[in-house]
């Protein structure tokens, strides 16, 4: 009997994967309830995500079993077992995010397990906890700088994401390098792999997915909108535009308008202070020793939004930026590139459904302190705005309208 290579597996492979014992593919946990075993099930995700032998077909941790793959007894599969586990793509930790599958199993009427699924990563080096795990066989450990150098190497044989392209007109000479050595990297990579490690410049550039292969080094575009001295002028629609229009129509007057060049992080920040200069803020005494701030708009609901528009917007053939049209009444938030992957016109928004166009570009925003868990980011401003907050989502576009509260 042969596993069955579709993207889904069913209970009859995974219960074949169960049987075969621990290896390269198979990791057992007794457990998902203290923070060891936690962090070895992230280090296990991660290093299946790596997939350092290059072998087909995904990873699997089997949760509920011995050393020998018995169910455990009285072990039990809930909702919020499998809520903890789904949330192992999500919680930031693990970066890129990594495609998984969680399901249950039931062995019999009395014996349950939980089995995660790990697809080997399209833009490898993967890190958790800024470290790149890889296995060794059965057992997990760190990657050697050969093994790091193996993983850089794969991303030239697969279909790798845009973010991840080269851009060939561009040099390193393009790139603001003490801010890659001095900002980018240390936030990425754990300290103590920084100090261990003696890679040359390139060789680190490599790593962090800034340069495509060692022999010709052309910077990828994620490294020109993390790290580029002037993104806007080699990605066309990589700046940001502001309008604060007197009026609710954009043929009304324009009191303010900033144009937002420079790194992703740069535009993020001084957008969220232009939104900052704009956002009324009133103080109401409810009584003598009471205050009560409010802003016209809640400003951390924003922050998910504008910090979500970077995120998800294209940055592949269209010349167009993100926008903020700040009008009497409403705002709106306009990122290029409508739903991706999983997320499609009909399903937009639905709770825990996310995909990433720019997998890589996640990891940049993660560490650069900009998210800090995956895919919540609708939904905390959803919490926050009620009804005020509404989407209109176009297979080219998606625009965040969020009306002004009159009350």
């Amino acid at each position: 009997m042969s596993v069955n290579p579709a993207n889904v597996l069913s209970d009859d492979d995974l219960l074949l994967l169960l049987s075969n014992g621990e290896s390269a593919k198979i990791e057992f946990k007794s457990s998902f309830s203290t923070d060891r075993v936690k962090r070895a099930v992230h280090e296990a995700i991660c290093a299946f995500s790596n997939n350092l032998d290059g072998s087909s077909g995904p990873g699997v941790v089997f949760i509920g079993v011995d050393d020998y793959g018995n169910p455990v007894e009285d072990f039990r599969v809930d909702d919020q077992l499998l809520t903890q586990l789904a949330g192992v793509k999500s919680d930031g930790l693990i970066t890129p995010p990594p495609t998984i599958q969680v399901k249950k199993l039931s062995l019999t009427d009395s014996k349950q397990i939980a089995a995660v699924v790990t697809w080997p990563s399209d833009s490898p080096p993967v890190r958790y906890d800024g470290r790149i795990c890889v296995r060794f066989g059965p057992r997990r450990g760190y990657a050697t700088e050969q093994d790091e150098r193996i993983l850089n190497e794969r991303r030239r044989y697969r279909n790798y994401p845009f973010d991840l392209q080269p851009i060939r007109h561009a040099s390193l000479d393009d790139l603001d390098l003490d801010f890659f050595e001095r900002d980018y990297l240390p936030a990425l990579v754990a300290r103590d792999v920084l100090e261990a490690n003696g890679r040359t410049l390139v060789q680190r550039l490599l790593s962090a997915k800034f340069v495509t292969a060692e022999d010709n080094s052309y910077p990828t575009v994620l490294s020109i909108l993390v790290s580029g001295k002037v993104p806007s002028d080699l990605i066309a629609g990589c700046y940001t535009q502001f309008l604060r229009i007197e009026g609710s129509e954009l043929t009304d007057s324009i009191s303010d308008e900033l144009e937002i060049h420079g790194r992703i992080d740069n535009q993020i920040r001084t957008l969220e202070d232009k939104v900052k200069s704009h956002n009324r803020r009133q103080v109401n005494f409810a009584n003598r020793t009471t205050e009560e701030i409010s802003e016209d708009y809640p400003f951390d609901a924003l922050q998910q939004l504008i910090r979500n528009a970077y995120l998800h917007r294209s940055y592949e053939a269209t010349n167009a930026p993100v926008r903020l049209y700040w009008f009497n009444d409403r705002l709106e938030i306009h990122n290029p590139g409508g739903p991706f992957g999983s997320v499609t016109l009909d399903n937009f928004g639905t709770p825990g459904l996310t995909d990433y166009r720019n997998p890589n570009i996640a990891e940049a925003l993660r560490a650069l302190g900009f998210v800090q868990r995956f895919g919540i980011g609708i939904s905390l401003a959803k919490k926050k705005l009620g009804s005020r907050l509404s989407f209109q989502v176009e297979h080219s576009v998606v625009a965040a309208v969020i009306r002004k509260d009159l009350h």
